[in-house]
This record gives structure tokens, C-alpha cells and sequence, in this order.
């Protein structure tokens, strides 16, 4: 048996011990730290000591710490100094690196989006090129974590692509300079309607206000602006004090943002909307869906609490927490929950109980006994434990069962890059659209490949007759299934032309993104979207659009 070094045993007991020593303090609270961490520190002694095979010491601590934090909340999490790169792109939207997307395909990695005017895209790296080596070195079946690890580096180094064409087959090597990448929080905004402006935010980085700024200036310098729409659909969140700044755009200065209360009172803090606004009194229509968390959060519900504008969509998120990034020992640190956030009303839109898990370690949701209805500064009603509630709700769309499949096996993306070979150019995002030869064409595409699915009647079938084979039931019943599965089989050429608007939709955007990247593909997704066209709608109409901010007789804002 090899044992570990003494140098490395020396440095874990060092630093086990001096944490210990740390909490020791009168008080049955910190002689349980002290016993338990005590307790770890001899359990890694002998492990490190004693067990058969040599240990990677700091795997076995991340994934011990891993898994203790997952006892806590999603949000409460440990950064190891090899993820301080990823950390500081999440909050800055910035790294070094050569500006793509990619994912995962057979052996090897796929470009699935190169950023525009990054150094990928002026190197002539395209979409649906396959990465086959890095710098000299085979990157056969490396996950993309690992291969958007070598990827990245020091603005102004190289790094030398062997990559493959799809469908040709062709291998060619491409030098790329790496650069400093800041990846726009605002993808897009123009006008979408006559009068009506349109923004979209994807994330709250630093500067993200700015960016929203800027985007809200130029609408209103170069158009009559008589309604804006502000899209935070599928955004996760992030700083705060960038949720503060955007919320400050819409509302008077002195306004309350939002509060935050924890276990630690002074860091308790209410934030005002601490300058001048842009605009307080152009209609405000805020989407939203199930994907908007955190900080769109704060956001739409500082609209709705203050009655500056509608929330349009569905039901958001429900994260009504705040986090705390806190520096460790190695240039490591921990991100952890420290306070919940309080929206104008006064009211938690947190859905999630974390702090009282169920046996089995699952969590529920806020019970409707616990519900409490506050009002926003109008006098409507809103309510807390279940996210944000729209003021205008959209049925969220479903996609058909043969779109999902098509779009899952990446045979959507698959085409769109055999297409853009095909073609040198496309018209406008805005104008694009699939003809009937070219849905031919992509039918064809798809005659030798496997896109097969199951429809929910296709598995109930199968369900009742495992249920009729243990029951033992009468053969006649069997037959009697077996033809209703006939009647209800489908057929993939058939359900192509059925869905075919959602089909050539998909595809619209996929192909168009080849030629306009993230503002095409933005721009084209709006062309058959609901939400925005409830959003519009209300937003031309005033007499509605004033309704839906004044108090209603009745319950209508709580979803049963």
C-alpha cells in the first residue's frame, strides 16, 4: 500500500486543526462544531493513512463538502479555485477566450454557436464544426466542460483548432487568438409594433443597467415610443445591485426596491431607487415565464408592486433568495444563502421551502395555509410563496411530441448547417421564411434518420397491458388493446405535415442564427410569439391596459 506523503497530511491537519481551533468557544452551539469537525479531521487521518488504494484528497473533500451543502439549498455552494473562472463569468459576463458555444456530439465536441465578431467567428469557425483536436491534442470523448476549459486562457495567447466540416468531411487547422469576451446582457431590442419598443435581457452581469440604458435611449431617440415591452423570459438572475439599477429606469427616485433580512441583522439592508429615472409614465409590459428567477424577479415584481406596468406570462420562478459570496482559504470561496429579499408589498415571492425537508430529503412547495395576500400601492392583490403572477397570463406553449424529438436529437440543428452550406445568404431575420421546397428538402434530410418518439396514449397502452399480463385477464383483451394501439400509432410523415408552422418556426430561427447570430436568432423568435403579441395587444389598447393596473373586485391575481 502507497500511503499519501507527510507533506500533504501535514497541510490537512494544519488546516482542519486551525479551523477547529477556531470555533472552540464556551456554549453547547460551538462545542458541536468543534466535536464534529474534530471528528471529520480524525476520519480523513485514517482514511488518508490507512485505506487500500492511495486517495485524491481534494476530490473526496469537494465531494464531501458537495454533498453537505445539498442538505442546505440549491443556491449554497463551494467554488473550487478551478471554478473561480466560470464563477467570475457568471457575475461579470466576461473571460478569455475564443467566443463560441459548444456542446457535445458522438466522440467529440460541437460548435453550436460562435459569438459575433469574437475571435472564433473571424477565424471562420462556424456552427456545426466539430473540434477534433486542441493545440496538437486528441479531444475524443472529453466532456465540453473539459474542452471549454482549453478553450479558454489568456487574452492574446493562441490556441490551434484541428476541425472538422460536416457533411464534407474536410479537416483544416485554424489559429485563433484568444480575447477578452464579454457576452452581451442585452441581445437584442428594436421595435416590434408600431409605437411599441422592445428589450430583452438574458442576465443581470455587471453593467447589464447600463446596457438597458442604452437600449432604452436609442429606442426612444429614433422612434415615437408609445408602449415598451421588457422581455425577462428564461433569465436566471444575478447581482442585485443590477436588479436595483434597472428597476430604478422605470420608477421615481426614493422609491423602495426591495429589503433583505437574514440571520446576521446588520446585514439586513433596504435599497431605494437611489436616481434620476428614464422613464416613468410610457406603458410597461414585463414578460415573464417559469424560467425568470431571482433578480427578474425583483424586477417584475417591483413593476407590479408599484403598478408601473403589467406582467405578462406565466407564473415565475419563485426564488425568493439572496446569496453571499464569502473569500476562503486556496483562493476558494463559498456562495450561500444568506437572507430572503422582500418586494415593495412586503410581500417573499420564495415558492420553495428548503429549511423543512421532507423525510425522504425533497422539499415542497409553500403551502396555501401559509399564503398571505399584501397589496401593491394601488390596492391590488398579490401574494407571496409562489413567485411572480402575471397580470395578463399566457397558457405556456407546448411543443408537439415530433418537434421535441426533432429538436432534442439536434436534427433541426443538424439541418440548419447543411442549409447554410447550401446557401450563401438568407433575406432579413424579420423576413425568412421555410418555403415549400425547402421543407421538402429537410424532409428528405430526415428519410434515413431516427426521430422516433412515443405519444402518452402509446405508453398507456403499454402500461394497461403489463397490468392485463399479471392479471391475468381474458386474450380478447389483449386483442382489444393491441387494436387500439393501431388506431392510435402515428405516423411520422404524417405528423411532419401536421406540425409543420411549429417545424418551420424551429427551423426558421435555427438557419437564421447562421447568418445573424444571437440578434437574428432573437429577432426571429418573435415572429410567432404569443406572449408578446398579449403583451402588444394591451399595450395598444389603454382602456385595458389601465384596467388590469386598478383594483379588481374578487380574488382574480391568486391562482388556485
Amino acid at each position: 500500500m502507497k500511503k499519501t506523503g507527510n507533506k500533504w497530511k501535514i497541510a490537512v491537519v494544519a488546516v482542519v486543526a486551525a479551523v477547529t481551533i477556531g470555533f472552540v468557544a464556551p456554549g453547547d452551539r460551538d462545542f458541536e462544531i468543534s466535536k464534529n469537525l474534530d471528528i471529520y479531521h480524525t476520519l480523513f487521518r485514517e482514511l488518508s493513512i490507512y485505506y487500500v488504494d492511495e486517495i485524491d484528497a481534494g476530490d473526496l473533500v469537494k465531494k464531501s463538502i458537495d454533498e453537505m451543502l445539498k442538505t442546505l439549498d440549491p443556491y449554497t455552494v463551494f467554488i473550487p479555485e478551478s471554478d473561480i473562472e466560470d464563477f467570475r463569468f457568471m457575475t461579470t459576463g466576461q473571460y478569455g477566450g475564443i467566443g463560441a458555444y459548444i456542446h457535445n456530439k458522438g466522440k467529440y465536441v460541437e460548435i453550436s454557436e460562435p459569438i459575433l465578431d469574437a475571435p472564433a467567428a473571424i477565424a471562420g469557425i462556424k456552427a456545426g464544426d466539430i473540434i477534433k483536436e486542441i493545440d496538437g491534442r486528441d479531444i475524443a470523448d472529453m466532456k465540453s466542460d473539459d474542452v471549454s476549459e482549453m478553450l479558454k486562457g489568456e487574452p492574446k495567447s493562441k490556441v490551434t483548432l484541428t476541425v472538422e466540416t460536416p457533411f464534407t468531411g474536410q479537416i483544416r487547422k485554424v489559429d485563433i487568438i484568444r480575447q477578452k469576451i464579454k457576452v452581451k446582457s442585452v441581445p437584442y431590442y428594436g421595435m416590434v409594433a408600431d409605437g411599441i419598443g422592445y428589450i430583452r435581457l438574458n442576465n443581470f452581469t455587471e453593467n447589464c443597467s447600463q446596457e438597458v440604458k442604452e437600449a432604452l435611449l436609442n429606442l426612444k431617440k429614433n422612434n415615437q415610443i408609445k408602449g415598451i415591452v421588457f422581455d425577462l423570459r428564461g433569465n436566471p438572475g444575478g447581482l442585485l445591485n443590477e436588479a436595483v439599477s434597472i428597476s430604478n429606469i422605470f420608477v421615481d427616485k426614493g422609491s423602495e426596491i426591495v429589503s433583505t433580512k437574514g440571520k446576521v441583522k446588520m446585514w439586513n439592508k433596504t435599497y431605494y431607487a437611489t436616481s434620476d429615472p428614464l422613464d416613468t409614465s410610457t406603458p410597461l409590459a414585463v414578460l415573464v415565464n417559469s424560467g425568470s428567477a431571482s433578480a427578474s424577479e425583483i424586477v417584475s415584481g417591483v413593476i407590479q408592486d408599484l403598478d408601473r406596468g403589467i406582467i405578462v406570462g406565466t407564473r415565475s420562478y419563485g426564488k425568493g433568495l439572496v446569496q453571499t459570496t464569502r473569500d476562503l482559504s486556496y483562493s476558494t470561496k463559498l456562495k450561500l444563502t444568506t437572507a430572503k429579499y422582500y418586494i415593495p408589498s412586503g410581500r417573499c415571492i420564495q415558492a420553495l421551502d428548503y429549511s423543512h425537508r421532507n423525510e425522504d430529503g425533497s422539499v415542497g412547495k409553500v403551502p396555501d395555509s401559509l399564503i398571505t395576500k399584501f397589496q401593491t400601492r394601488a390596492g391590488r392583490d398579490v401574494y407571496d410563496g409562489g413567485g411572480v403572477l402575471p397580470d395578463v397570463k399566457v397558457e405556456p406553449e407546448v411543443m408537439s411530441n415530433i418537434a421535441y424529438s426533432l429538436y432534442s436529437k439536434n436534427l433541426i440543428f443538424d439541418y440548419a448547417t447543411l442549409y447554410a452550406q447550401k446557401h450563401q445568404s438568407i433575406s432579413e431575420p424579420e423576413k425568412f421564411r421555410i418555403t415549400d421546397d425547402d421543407y421538402t428538402d429537410f424532409t428528405n434530410f430526415l428519410a434515413d434518420k431516427s426521430c422516433d418518439y412515443t405519444l402518452e396514449s402509446e405508453k398507456i397502452i403499454t402500461d394497461l397491458e403489463k397490468a392485463v399480463k399479471l392479471e391475468k385477464h381474458d386474450k380478447s383483451i389483449d386483442d382489444e388493446l393491441e387494436l387500439l394501439r393501431k388506431k392510435l400509432a402515428h405516423n411520422k410523415e404524417d405528423d411532419l405535415q401536421q406540425q409543420r408552422a411549429e417545424i418551420s418556426y424551429l427551423l426558421q430561427e435555427e438557419i437564421v442564427s447562421r447568418y445573424y447570430y444571437q440578434e437574428g436568432r432573437a429577432k426571429a423568435q418573435l415572429q410567432m410569439d404569443s406572449t408578446l403579441a398579449k403583451a402588444i395587444s394591451a399595450l395598444n389598447n389603454p382602456d385595458e391596459y389601465h384596467r388590469l393596473l386598478s383594483p379588481q373586485k374578487g380574488d382574480n391575481q391568486k391562482e388556485k
